[in-house]
């Protein structure tokens, strides 16, 4: 444990920020897991708008630095075959 108040306010804001990425990658894997709910239930019009929503996600993921933009493109990338492939 840190002794000197700026170490110790680094530790707590650390901490903060480890609770907010976990958070953010939590709700980032739920949106993209609704995505391949929708697909496998077979329903266009729902994997549709799933699709909408998890894009979004991983555009957003990039922009809070939870994921790179290469990773984002691959998942986007995998993501539109797989609706392409529903259709």
């Amino acid at each position: 444990m840190p002794n000197i108040k700026s170490s110790k306010k680094d530790v707590l804001s650390s901490k903060i920020a480890y609770e907010k990425n976990k958070a953010n990658k939590s709700a980032l894997k739920t949106t993209v897991k609704k995505f391949d709910a929708a697909l496998v239930s077979g329903d266009k019009a729902a994997a549709q708008a799933a699709y909408g929503a998890a894009i979004k996600a991983v555009d957003q993921a990039v922009n809070k630095g939870l994921l790179h933009k290469n990773n984002a493109a691959r998942k986007k990338s995998s993501m539109t075959l797989k609706l392409n492939k529903l259709a």
